[in-house]
């Protein structure tokens, strides 16, 4: 999160394969203005319910129960500042994903967690960071 600082105060962000709610809770606490979170897990949409009462944040917070994928596809280009994303490994989403943002840039910088062995579409303005088998990949909209 420290490298997203100077973008979260105001922004409008979105969770995708939000889990708990652990990116989009600390976008937050950072300052973005509002978080659409999406979960399709039961379980998690109890968790990441539960988080947001928790922390006070359900006026800054919009839960939607969604595959992923789908919701991103129905999306217009820029609807989000920011899109964060956690999917899990190796099945073939965080490729999925990155594809969907290709074909419409949803926000203006994508940041998707995924593992080494997945490999993501390039552009020629995509930059990885490796954390051991873990990778940070993040795409622009100026470069879909």
């Amino acid at each position: 999160m420290s490298a997203l600082q100077d973008a979260l105060p105001g922004a409008v962000v979105l969770d995708v394969f939000a889990g708990s709610g652990a990116l989009g809770l600390e976008a937050l606490s950072r300052g973005a203005r509002q978080v659409t979170f999406v979960e399709k897990s039961p379980a998690s949409l109890d968790i990441l319910r539960a988080n947001i009462r928790a922390l006070r944040a359900t006026d800054a917070a919009r839960v939607v129960r969604a595959n992923a994928i789908d919701f991103v596809r129905g999306l217009s280009a820029g609807s989000y500042d920011l899109a964060l994303a956690d999917p899990p490994y190796d099945r073939g989403l965080a490729g999925r994903l990155a594809e969907a943002f290709l074909e419409s840039p949803f926000a203006a910088e994508l940041w998707i967690e995924h593992s080494r062995r997945e490999a993501l579409p390039t552009t020629p303005d995509v930059r990885t960071r490796r954390y051991g088998d873990t990778l940070l990949t993040t795409l622009t909209r100026d470069h879909a």
